[in-house]
C-alpha cells in the first residue's frame, strides 16, 4: 500500500524498485554496501517516501534555491527575512577565503546583488561553527570591502561617494545550532546591526541575520503533544519548515496550507528518480 507521500507524489518509487536498480548495477551496489546499515535504511526511507527528503542536503538545496534558475524563490525568502521587497539583479561568485575545514560543514553559500545595490550572502550550514559572531564579522568585513571595491571600480575620483556603498547582509541558516543560540530556545530569528550608546544614528552598513533551524523546528513541534508540527501561520514559517523538516506529516500539512510548495517537493522527487545522482548526494553528506 502506498505511503502518504507516495499517494501525493505517485512518481516516488517503492523501496523494492529502488533496491532492484541498485542491485542491478555493480557500481551502485558497491557504493550502497559501503554504507553502514543505518545509512542504507535512511537512504531507502527518503527515496521511497517513508520519510521526507532533507532539504539540508547540499544537492537538493542548490537545486531548489538556485538564483540563476529560480530567482523568484530566493527573492521571496529574502524579502520575508529582510522585511522588504527585494529583487536580485546579479549572482556573484563567492570568493571569500574559507578556513580549510569549514567546507565540510557548509552546505550552500550564495552571494547576490539586489536592485538597491546591497549585497546579500546566504549561508546554510550543517551545524554551527565555533565563534559564530567573530566568524560572521570577518566574512561581513570581506563582503563590505568587496562592495567598496565594486563602487570604486565603477566611479572616478570626482564621482565616487560613500553613499553609493550599500548595506551588506550576512544571512546564516544553521541546521544544528551553535551553543550560543541554544541559550535562547524560544527565538529563531536573530538580527544584528551596529548601534551607538547615545542614540546617534549612522549607517554602518553591516547587517546580520542568524536562523537556527533546529530551534525553529523545536518551537513548531513543542505545541503539539503528539510531536507534530503546529499549523503554519505565515509564508516565512512555511519556508523555514520546508528547509528543515523531513517528517511526512509536516510536509503534508505544509502543502495543504501552501499548495505552491508542492512543485518544489515534486522537483526533489524527480531528482530522486535518478538513483545514481541521488546516491552521489547522499555519499557527499556521509
Amino acid at each position: 500500500m502506498p505511503n502518504k507521500l507516495q499517494q501525493l507524489f505517485p512518481l516516488i518509487r517503492t523501496r523494492k524498485e529502488v533496491l532492484a536498480e541498485i542491485r542491478s548495477r555493480p557500481d551502485l551496489k558497491k557504493t550502497f554496501e559501503k554504507w553502514e546499515r543505518r545509512f542504507q535504511e535512511e537512504f531507502l526511507d527518503f527515496v521511497s517516501g517513508a520519510r521526507g527528503v532533507r532539504m539540508m542536503y547540499d544537492g537538493f538545496c542548490k537545486e531548489i534555491l538556485n538564483p540563476e534558475i529560480f530567482p523568484e524563490r530566493l527573492e521571496e525568502l529574502l524579502s520575508l527575512l529582510l522585511g522588504e521587497k527585494v529583487h536580485i539583479v546579479q549572482v556573484l561568485p563567492n570568493d571569500n577565503t574559507r578556513i580549510a575545514d569549514e567546507s565540510a560543514l557548509l552546505i550552500t553559500d550564495i552571494l547576490v546583488k539586489l536592485e538597491n545595490g546591497s549585497l546579500v550572502n546566504v549561508e546554510i550550514q550543517r551545524q554551527g561553527y565555533y565563534f559564530p559572531g567573530e566568524r560572521g564579522a570577518c566574512y561581513s568585513a570581506d563582503l563590505l570591502l568587496r562592495q567598496y571595491k565594486m563602487v570604486r571600480k565603477n566611479s572616478d575620483e570626482k564621482t565616487f561617494s560613500y553613499y553609493d556603498v550599500k548595506d551588506v547582509y550576512t544571512i546564516v541558516f544553521l541546521g544544528k545550532s551553535a551553543k550560543e543560540f541554544r541559550e535562547f530556545p524560544d527565538s529563531y530569528l536573530h538580527f544584528f546591526e551596529q548601534t551607538s550608546n547615545t542614540g546617534l544614528k549612522l549607517n554602518l552598513l553591516q547587517k546580520y541575520l542568524f536562523i537556527p533551524l533546529d530551534m525553529f523546528l523545536k518551537i513548531m513541534h513543542n505545541t503539539d503533544q503528539k510531536g507534530n508540527c503546529r499549523p503554519v501561520r505565515n509564508r516565512l514559517e512555511a519556508w523555514l519548515l520546508f528547509l528543515c523538516s523531513d517528517k511526512p506529516e509536516d510536509i503534508l500539512a505544509l502543502i495543504e496550507s501552501y499548495p505552491d510548495f508542492r512543485a518544489m517537493y515534486e522537483q526533489i522527487y524527480r531528482i530522486c528518480q535518478n538513483v545514481e545522482r541521488i546516491m552521489g548526494f547522499f555519499s557527499e553528506e556521509l
